[in-house]
């Protein structure tokens, strides 16, 4: 029997319920401009006890479907002209490239969407206006050249005569011979800088560079010579065996094997970039009957730092972009 009280003259009742049930089940936008933007809620009011949902992740979603709120990913580029050419097309007001100087994996990157300038402001309406997503980045990772892994590899490495032979024929085209002012080992106005440089190295190590044929020469004879006759003497403030003791070595008809404890490489640090010349320590320890043979590329990390401050340069140049070295926020 339906109540009176809910009854309205001049309806039936299930005219009434009708109204009834539509009102009750009617749903309300709470908060619904009428042009919604990005990141504003949409709040909807339903039934079932007049619950509150949130459809925004539902409107945004569909929406993206035409058209992204904003740029986010990571562009992988394979050479600096690259990093530079992307930097161009997507940089704005508050773009920043970061550099990485991690010596194995060193790289640049370009934040196109960095936040802006100054200390933040948190507006209780529009938050903070120079925060930014920094979802868009492109990323240039330095491949190291097939010369720098070769030989930062096995510097330092104790080697047996063979291996260190054959490295170093492996390697031949990197090693320099020095030139006349360098083996004079005197510093000169009329010399070159990089000259006069590993003239200082080998004078503050106490080293005499050599050529490629000595080293070659030095290979063949201990691929022939017996180790029973070597003399060691040790460095009692390093306790190192210094390599000019390697004179007291003979060839196989009892003559002296002059070697040297210096040779020179020239070798990219980068794949396809400009060479570096840089020292190369050449020394043996003895042990029992066997010798080791020990190849260390003398402070690669001038180098490194050298190649890599040149790239960060031309790309900060070529960008007009601040460079920051380090890493961005996480």
């Amino acid at each position: 029997m339906t109540d009176p009280q809910t009854t309205i003259p001049g309806e039936n009742p299930a005219e009434t319920m009708r109204k009834v049930m539509e009102d009750i089940g009617h749903a309300d936008a709470l908060t619904f401009a009428e042009h919604h933007q990005p990141g504003e809620p949409f709040l909807v009011s339903l039934p079932r006890g007049r619950t509150v949902e949130d459809f925004t992740p539902a409107l945004h979603a569909i929406a993206e479907r035409v058209k992204p709120f904003h740029r986010k990913g990571t562009a992988r580029l394979e050479t600096l002209a690259s990093l530079i050419d992307w930097t161009n097309r997507f940089k704005g007001e508050t773009s920043a490239l970061f550099a990485n100087p991690d010596m194995t994996q060193p790289s640049l990157t370009c934040i196109a969407d960095y936040h802006g300038e100054g200390a933040g402001t948190i507006d209780p309406t529009t938050g903070d206006g120079a925060a930014r997503h920094c979802h868009h980045r492109g990323l240039y990772k330095f491949p190291l050249s097939d010369e720098w892994k070769a030989w930062t590899a096995v510097s330092g490495q104790p080697l047996e005569k063979d291996q260190m032979g054959e490295f170093i024929e492996a390697h031949a085209k990197d090693v320099m011979d020095p030139s006349p002012g360098i083996i004079a080992g005197k510093e000169s106005d009329k010399l070159a800088p990089w000259e006069n440089r590993l003239i200082r190295t080998a004078q503050q190590i106490e080293g005499r560079f050599g050529q490629l044929h000595q080293l070659l020469a030095m290979s063949r004879q201990f691929q022939v010579h017996e180790t029973s006759d070597l003399k060691v003497t040790t460095n009692r403030d390093s306790g190192e065996a210094e390599i000019q003791f390697l004179n007291e070595h003979k060839t196989a008809d009892g003559k002296p094997l002059n070697i040297p404890n210096l040779i020179i490489i020239t070798i990219p640090v980068f794949r396809g970039g400009a060479p570096y010349r840089m020292p190369v320590r050449f020394r043996y320890r003895k042990s029992g009957a066997s010798v080791k043979f020990i190849l260390t590329v003398y402070n690669p990390e001038k180098a490194f730092e050298a190649a890599f401050e040149e790239a960060a340069t031309e790309a900060r140049d070529e960008t007009s972009l601040p460079l920051f070295y380090g890493s961005p926020e996480a």
